[in-house]
C-alpha cells in the first residue's frame, strides 16, 4: 500500500479532541487556519466531559472517507486518544511531545494522524511540531515496507 508522500497546503486537516484537548486545539485550529489551510472540526466543541474513543472513531472516520488527508488527535495527555486511533488499520496516530518526533513520525512511519497531550504539551511546541508535521514529507524506501507491514496485520 502506498500513502500519500506529502501532506499538501490544499489538503484539508480535520482536528479532534476530548475535553481535556479543547484550549489546545482551539490554538492549533486558529493556526492553521491563518495559515490558509481549510480545517474539520470534529469537536468536541465545549468543556463537558466527554469520551475520546468517540473523537478517535470521527477521526477514522473522516480520513477513512476522503474527507480530510491528515489529521490532529488532542486529549489530556494524548494517550488514551493515541491508543484508541491506533485501532483503526489505515490510522498511523503518532503521540509527540517534540519537533524531533513530529518529523521522524512523518518522514519514517507516514504518520497520518498527529496527537498531542493538552496537558502536557505547550502552545509553542504544539505549532512547531504541527507545522514539522505537514511540511515533512514520507521518505518511502526502507520504510515503506514497514508502513505496508502495519497496513497487512
Amino acid at each position: 500500500m502506498v500513502t500519500a508522500q506529502v501532506i499538501g497546503e490544499s489538503d484539508i486537516v480535520a482536528l479532534a479532541c476530548d475535553h481535556g484537548g479543547l484550549a489546545l486545539k482551539a490554538v492549533l485550529k486558529a493556526t492553521l487556519e491563518e495559515s490558509g489551510r481549510s480545517v474539520l472540526d470534529l469537536g468536541t466543541h465545549d468543556g463537558s466531559s466527554v469520551d475520546y474513543p468517540v473523537y478517535a472513531a470521527r477521526m477514522a472516520e473522516a480520513l477513512s472517507n476522503g474527507d480530510a488527508a491528515c489529521g490532529i488527535l488532542i486529549c489530556g495527555t494524548g494517550i488514551g486518544i493515541s491508543i484508541a486511533a491506533n485501532r483503526y488499520p489505515h490510522i498511523r496516530a503518532a503521540l509527540v511531545h517534540d519537533a524531533f518526533g513530529a518529523r521522524l513520525c512523518r518522514q519514517h512511519n507516514d504518520a497520518n494522524v498527529l496527537v498531542f497531550g493538552g496537558r502536557t504539551t505547550g502552545e509553542e511546541i504544539a505549532k512547531d511540531c504541527l507545522r514539522l508535521f505537514l511540511e515533512t514529507p514520507f521518505e518511502g524506501g526502507r520504510h515503506q515496507r514497514r508502513v505496508d507491514m502495519l497496513a497487512s496485520k
